[in-house]
Protein backbone atom coordinates (compact mmCIF):
# COMPACT_ATOMS: atom_id res chain seq x y z
CA UNK A 1 0.00 0.00 0.00
CA UNK A 2 2.53 2.28 1.58
CA UNK A 3 4.97 1.64 -1.79
CA UNK A 4 2.08 1.94 -4.39
CA UNK A 5 1.54 5.77 -2.91
CA UNK A 6 4.76 6.16 -3.28
CA UNK A 7 5.15 5.09 -6.99
CA UNK A 8 2.06 7.45 -7.29
CA UNK A 9 3.74 10.50 -5.71
CA UNK A 10 6.96 9.60 -8.00
CA UNK A 11 5.02 9.44 -11.24
CA UNK A 12 2.94 12.64 -10.43
CA UNK A 13 6.73 14.24 -9.94
CA UNK A 14 8.33 13.46 -13.41
CA UNK A 15 5.23 14.85 -14.68
CA UNK A 16 5.29 17.86 -13.28
CA UNK A 17 9.21 18.00 -13.60
CA UNK A 18 8.52 17.27 -17.72
CA UNK A 19 5.74 20.27 -17.56
CA UNK A 20 7.90 22.55 -16.04
CA UNK A 21 10.72 21.91 -18.66
CA UNK A 22 8.07 22.13 -21.42
CA UNK A 23 6.42 25.00 -20.08
CA UNK A 24 10.26 26.72 -19.36
CA UNK A 25 10.50 26.26 -23.32
CA UNK A 26 7.10 27.15 -24.64
CA UNK A 27 7.65 30.66 -22.55
CA UNK A 28 11.22 31.16 -24.38
CA UNK A 29 9.50 30.68 -28.00
CA UNK A 30 6.08 33.07 -27.22
CA UNK A 31 8.35 35.72 -24.94
CA UNK A 32 8.35 38.14 -28.44
CA UNK A 33 4.29 38.00 -28.74
CA UNK A 34 4.12 38.40 -25.10
CA UNK A 35 6.42 41.89 -25.05
CA UNK A 36 3.68 42.28 -28.09
CA UNK A 37 0.61 41.46 -25.81
CA UNK A 38 1.95 43.72 -23.29
CA UNK A 39 3.05 46.52 -25.53
CA UNK A 40 -0.39 46.58 -27.58
CA UNK A 41 -2.47 46.39 -23.87
CA UNK A 42 -1.03 49.53 -22.10
CA UNK A 43 -2.00 51.25 -24.95
CA UNK A 44 -5.37 49.97 -25.01
CA UNK A 45 -5.84 49.96 -20.83
CA UNK A 46 -4.65 53.86 -20.78
CA UNK A 47 -6.17 57.26 -21.57
CA UNK A 48 -9.21 56.70 -18.66
CA UNK A 49 -9.50 58.91 -15.75
CA UNK A 50 -7.72 57.68 -12.64
CA UNK A 51 -10.87 56.42 -10.81
CA UNK A 52 -11.51 53.89 -14.10
CA UNK A 53 -8.30 52.44 -14.77
CA UNK A 54 -8.46 49.72 -12.27
CA UNK A 55 -12.16 48.88 -13.32
CA UNK A 56 -11.05 49.01 -16.60
CA UNK A 57 -8.13 46.65 -16.07
CA UNK A 58 -10.51 44.05 -14.44
CA UNK A 59 -12.80 44.43 -17.31
CA UNK A 60 -9.79 43.24 -19.61
CA UNK A 61 -8.67 40.82 -17.39
CA UNK A 62 -12.01 39.20 -17.33
CA UNK A 63 -12.65 39.42 -20.94
CA UNK A 64 -9.05 37.69 -21.12
CA UNK A 65 -9.39 34.67 -19.50
CA UNK A 66 -12.75 34.43 -20.77
CA UNK A 67 -11.13 34.38 -24.07
CA UNK A 68 -8.59 31.40 -22.56
CA UNK A 69 -11.95 29.90 -21.69
CA UNK A 70 -13.47 29.66 -25.18
CA UNK A 71 -9.40 29.15 -26.85
CA UNK A 72 -8.06 26.39 -24.86
CA UNK A 73 -10.76 23.79 -25.17
CA UNK A 74 -11.56 25.01 -29.24
CA UNK A 75 -7.46 24.67 -30.17
CA UNK A 76 -7.02 21.27 -28.42
CA UNK A 77 -10.35 20.16 -30.76
CA UNK A 78 -8.92 21.90 -33.67
CA UNK A 79 -5.63 19.96 -33.58
CA UNK A 80 -6.95 16.62 -33.01
CA UNK A 81 -10.01 16.43 -35.27
CA UNK A 82 -9.67 19.40 -37.73
CA UNK A 83 -5.95 20.75 -37.80
CA UNK A 84 -6.30 22.29 -41.19
CA UNK A 85 -8.62 24.74 -40.30
CA UNK A 86 -5.92 26.67 -37.90
CA UNK A 87 -3.88 28.61 -40.30
CA UNK A 88 -6.62 30.13 -41.76
CA UNK A 89 -8.00 31.00 -38.26
CA UNK A 90 -4.35 32.39 -37.53
CA UNK A 91 -4.27 34.49 -41.31
CA UNK A 92 -7.50 35.85 -40.38
CA UNK A 93 -5.80 36.81 -37.39
CA UNK A 94 -3.23 38.32 -39.24
CA UNK A 95 -5.57 40.63 -41.32
CA UNK A 96 -7.07 41.72 -38.13
CA UNK A 97 -3.45 43.26 -36.63
CA UNK A 98 -2.00 44.42 -39.66
CA UNK A 99 -4.93 46.50 -40.18
CA UNK A 100 -5.28 47.58 -37.01
CA UNK A 101 -1.85 48.83 -37.11
CA UNK A 102 -1.91 50.41 -40.29
CA UNK A 103 -5.27 52.32 -38.96
CA UNK A 104 -2.81 53.56 -36.07
CA UNK A 105 -0.13 54.63 -38.77
CA UNK A 106 -2.58 56.14 -40.83
CA UNK A 107 -4.23 58.44 -37.64
CA UNK A 108 -0.61 59.37 -36.60
CA UNK A 109 -0.26 61.22 -40.16
CA UNK A 110 -3.66 62.72 -40.38
CA UNK A 111 -4.22 66.62 -39.74
CA UNK A 112 -4.48 68.27 -36.92
CA UNK A 113 -7.64 69.52 -37.50
CA UNK A 114 -9.06 65.69 -37.99
CA UNK A 115 -7.02 64.77 -34.40
CA UNK A 116 -8.69 67.99 -32.64
CA UNK A 117 -12.19 67.13 -34.15
CA UNK A 118 -11.87 63.76 -33.20
CA UNK A 119 -10.45 64.57 -29.47
CA UNK A 120 -13.64 66.84 -28.98
CA UNK A 121 -16.19 64.40 -30.28
CA UNK A 122 -14.57 61.80 -27.84
CA UNK A 123 -15.14 64.35 -25.24
CA UNK A 124 -18.48 65.24 -26.01
CA UNK A 125 -19.80 61.74 -26.31
CA UNK A 126 -20.46 59.14 -23.59
CA UNK A 127 -18.24 58.03 -21.88
CA UNK A 128 -19.37 54.47 -20.97
CA UNK A 129 -19.77 54.05 -24.30
CA UNK A 130 -16.29 55.11 -25.35
CA UNK A 131 -15.09 52.80 -22.44
CA UNK A 132 -16.94 50.24 -23.81
CA UNK A 133 -15.64 50.47 -27.30
CA UNK A 134 -12.15 50.48 -25.92
CA UNK A 135 -12.64 47.46 -23.62
CA UNK A 136 -14.20 45.72 -26.76
CA UNK A 137 -11.52 46.46 -29.08
CA UNK A 138 -8.64 45.27 -26.50
CA UNK A 139 -10.23 42.34 -25.62
CA UNK A 140 -10.81 41.55 -29.44
CA UNK A 141 -6.88 42.29 -29.89
CA UNK A 142 -6.38 39.63 -26.91
CA UNK A 143 -8.34 37.03 -28.31
CA UNK A 144 -6.12 37.07 -31.28
CA UNK A 145 -2.75 37.07 -30.04
CA UNK A 146 -3.68 34.72 -27.11
CA UNK A 147 -4.78 32.22 -30.22
CA UNK A 148 -1.15 32.28 -31.64
CA UNK A 149 0.44 32.07 -28.12
CA UNK A 150 -1.38 29.46 -27.54
CA UNK A 151 -1.18 27.18 -30.85
CA UNK A 152 2.76 28.41 -30.74
CA UNK A 153 2.67 26.56 -27.47
CA UNK A 154 1.07 23.45 -28.51
CA UNK A 155 3.23 23.37 -31.31
CA UNK A 156 5.85 23.01 -28.54
CA UNK A 157 4.15 20.39 -27.25
CA UNK A 158 2.43 18.39 -30.21
CA UNK A 159 4.63 15.04 -29.86
CA UNK A 160 3.96 14.79 -26.22
CA UNK A 161 1.08 12.74 -24.63
CA UNK A 162 -1.92 14.76 -23.73
CA UNK A 163 -1.01 14.68 -20.22
CA UNK A 164 1.98 16.87 -20.85
CA UNK A 165 0.09 19.29 -23.54
CA UNK A 166 -3.16 20.58 -21.19
CA UNK A 167 -0.77 21.75 -18.57
CA UNK A 168 1.58 23.31 -20.47
CA UNK A 169 -0.46 24.99 -22.42
CA UNK A 170 -2.74 25.77 -19.48
CA UNK A 171 0.04 27.50 -17.87
CA UNK A 172 1.40 29.49 -20.84
CA UNK A 173 -2.49 30.81 -20.87
CA UNK A 174 -2.65 31.61 -17.57
CA UNK A 175 0.77 33.30 -16.78
CA UNK A 176 0.07 35.46 -19.84
CA UNK A 177 -3.03 36.77 -19.04
CA UNK A 178 -1.72 37.06 -15.34
CA UNK A 179 1.76 38.91 -16.05
CA UNK A 180 0.64 41.23 -18.84
CA UNK A 181 -2.50 42.90 -17.28
CA UNK A 182 -0.44 42.52 -13.97
CA UNK A 183 2.75 44.57 -15.09
CA UNK A 184 -0.09 46.81 -17.00
CA UNK A 185 -2.28 47.62 -13.50
CA UNK A 186 1.27 48.22 -11.98
CA UNK A 187 2.49 50.62 -14.64
CA UNK A 188 -1.18 52.79 -14.85
CA UNK A 189 -0.98 53.26 -11.54
CA UNK A 190 2.91 54.47 -11.30
CA UNK A 191 1.32 58.21 -11.31
CA UNK A 192 -0.70 57.39 -8.18
CA UNK A 193 2.17 55.99 -6.35
CA UNK A 194 3.96 58.83 -7.18
CA UNK A 195 2.10 61.80 -5.72
CA UNK A 196 1.58 59.41 -3.28
CA UNK A 197 5.49 59.69 -2.46
CA UNK A 198 5.29 63.58 -3.00
CA UNK A 199 2.39 64.17 -0.21
CA UNK A 200 3.63 61.67 2.68
CA UNK A 201 7.58 62.53 2.50
CA UNK A 202 9.60 65.86 2.84
CA UNK A 203 12.32 63.82 1.89
CA UNK A 204 14.58 65.17 -1.37
CA UNK A 205 14.73 61.77 -3.25
CA UNK A 206 11.34 60.50 -2.47
CA UNK A 207 9.77 63.31 -3.30
CA UNK A 208 12.11 63.50 -6.33
CA UNK A 209 10.98 59.87 -7.29
CA UNK A 210 7.59 60.87 -6.88
CA UNK A 211 7.96 63.36 -9.29
CA UNK A 212 9.84 61.43 -11.78
CA UNK A 213 6.89 58.62 -11.72
CA UNK A 214 4.51 61.80 -12.33
CA UNK A 215 6.51 63.01 -15.49
CA UNK A 216 7.30 59.39 -16.60
CA UNK A 217 4.35 57.83 -16.79
CA UNK A 218 3.07 59.90 -19.93
CA UNK A 219 6.26 59.71 -21.97
CA UNK A 220 6.20 55.72 -20.75
CA UNK A 221 2.17 55.50 -22.52
CA UNK A 222 2.96 57.57 -25.67
CA UNK A 223 6.55 54.67 -25.91
CA UNK A 224 4.40 51.60 -25.49
CA UNK A 225 1.58 53.25 -27.84
CA UNK A 226 4.09 53.31 -30.57
CA UNK A 227 5.47 50.37 -29.43
CA UNK A 228 2.17 48.49 -29.61
CA UNK A 229 1.17 49.70 -33.02
CA UNK A 230 4.97 48.56 -34.29
CA UNK A 231 4.31 45.30 -32.34
CA UNK A 232 0.64 44.55 -34.18
CA UNK A 233 1.91 45.27 -37.71
CA UNK A 234 5.22 43.06 -36.98
CA UNK A 235 2.90 40.28 -35.52
CA UNK A 236 0.63 40.46 -38.52
CA UNK A 237 2.98 40.18 -40.94
CA UNK A 238 5.01 37.39 -38.81
CA UNK A 239 1.44 35.15 -39.25
CA UNK A 240 1.60 36.03 -43.25
CA UNK A 241 5.35 35.15 -43.54
CA UNK A 242 4.80 31.90 -40.54
CA UNK A 243 2.14 30.24 -42.57
CA UNK A 244 1.29 31.82 -46.54
CA UNK A 245 3.75 29.69 -48.35
CA UNK A 246 4.30 32.51 -51.28
CA UNK A 247 5.18 35.19 -48.80
CA UNK A 248 7.39 33.11 -46.81
CA UNK A 249 9.68 32.55 -50.06
CA UNK A 250 9.09 36.11 -51.20
CA UNK A 251 10.98 37.37 -47.88
CA UNK A 252 13.00 34.18 -47.32
CA UNK A 253 16.67 35.34 -45.74
CA UNK A 254 15.58 38.66 -44.91
CA UNK A 255 15.85 39.71 -41.27
CA UNK A 256 12.91 38.16 -39.37
CA UNK A 257 11.57 41.74 -37.65
CA UNK A 258 12.49 43.68 -40.84
CA UNK A 259 10.34 41.06 -43.59
CA UNK A 260 7.56 40.99 -40.56
CA UNK A 261 6.95 44.63 -40.26
CA UNK A 262 7.33 44.80 -44.34
CA UNK A 263 4.88 42.36 -45.18
CA UNK A 264 2.52 43.56 -42.02
CA UNK A 265 2.27 47.03 -43.09
CA UNK A 266 1.79 46.35 -46.84
CA UNK A 267 -0.98 43.93 -45.99
CA UNK A 268 -2.49 46.22 -43.72
CA UNK A 269 -2.11 49.09 -46.18
CA UNK A 270 -4.25 47.33 -48.79
CA UNK A 271 -6.80 46.53 -46.20
CA UNK A 272 -6.96 49.96 -44.55
CA UNK A 273 -7.64 51.45 -48.73
CA UNK A 274 -10.27 49.16 -49.05
CA UNK A 275 -12.00 49.82 -45.81
CA UNK A 276 -11.01 53.54 -46.90
CA UNK A 277 -12.68 53.55 -49.95
CA UNK A 278 -15.89 51.37 -48.39
CA UNK A 279 -16.20 54.01 -45.83
CA UNK A 280 -16.29 57.11 -48.98
CA UNK A 281 -18.00 55.21 -51.27
CA UNK A 282 -21.39 54.58 -47.70
CA UNK A 283 -20.63 58.23 -46.73
CA UNK A 284 -21.69 59.59 -50.08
Amino acid sequence: MTSGIFSILEDIAILMDDVMVFSKAATEKTAGILADDLAINADKASGFVSNRELPVLWKLTKGSFLNKIIILPSVFLLSAYLPSVIVPILVCGGIYLSFEGALNVYKMFTSNKEKKDKKISQTQGDPSAIENKKVKSAILIDFILSIEIIIITLGTVLDQPLKIQIPVVSIIALLSTIGVYGFVAILVRMDDLGYHLIAISEKRFTTRLGTFLVKALPKIIRILKFVGTIAMIIVGGGIFVHNIDAVHQFVHGWPIYVADFIIGLSFGSVFLSVYLLFKMLVNR
